[in-house]
């Protein structure tokens, strides 16, 4: 999509956006980057002050960080939908993974991001027609990382509990600390 369609698509969207990250100056760069785009951006820093703003401001549109201090996104994104049920959100995570995007998308995002997230990806993504996909990745991912997706949903199916986890993985469960401790694989 040009970018000429993207700003008019905003344009004409006319909807608060809510910005819910706790990293302040990466929050702060992307609110300016939105705003350019045409978005009414409010800014939030934690899951309880997002709570705060989405209440009065009904946003219809929201990007959200999946890791917070105060909390899990998502749960901000269930609350979110309750609220306004056409929102589009657009979930942020540094710590990407198969489980939680699709978690992200079941509890109802329209996209699931890893950081740091092209603004124009991001906008794309809010901008989108419901019903339509994102592009298939350009490159598949490393038997690595396919390796690490897999200890990852297990970990979440565990509900984050590494002994089970490293139990029905059949793994000792000071490797599976190791392998969760590191950044995820390209």
């Amino acid at each position: 999509m040009e970018t000429a369609a993207l700003d008019s698509a905003v344009a004409t969207a006319n909807l608060p956006l809510l910005l819910v990250d706790d990293d302040a100056p990466f929050r702060q760069r992307l609110q300016l980057t939105l705003e350019r785009k045409g978005f009414a951006v409010t800014g939030a820093g934690s899951i309880a002050e997002a709570r705060r703003y989405a209440s009065t401001l009904k946003p219809g549109h929201a990007v959200v960080d999946m890791r917070l201090e105060d909390g899990n996104g998502l749960d901000l994104v269930t609350e979110l939908r309750t609220l306004r049920p056409d929102i589009r959100i657009v979930v942020l995570t540094g710590y990407g993974n198969l489980a939680t995007a699709v978690a992200a998308v079941k509890a109802g995002a329209v996209d699931y991001l890893a950081k740091p997230a092209d603004p124009e990806d991001i906008v794309a993504a809010l901008t989108a027609a419901p019903g339509t996909r994102p592009e298939a990745p350009a490159e598949p991912m490393s038997a690595d990382r396919v390796r690490w997706e897999h200890i990852q949903r297990v970990y979440e199916l565990c509900s984050r509990n590494v002994s089970e986890t490293a139990r029905r993985l059949k793994m000792h469960r000071r490797t599976l600390q190791r392998i969760l401790a590191k950044r995820s694989p390209r």
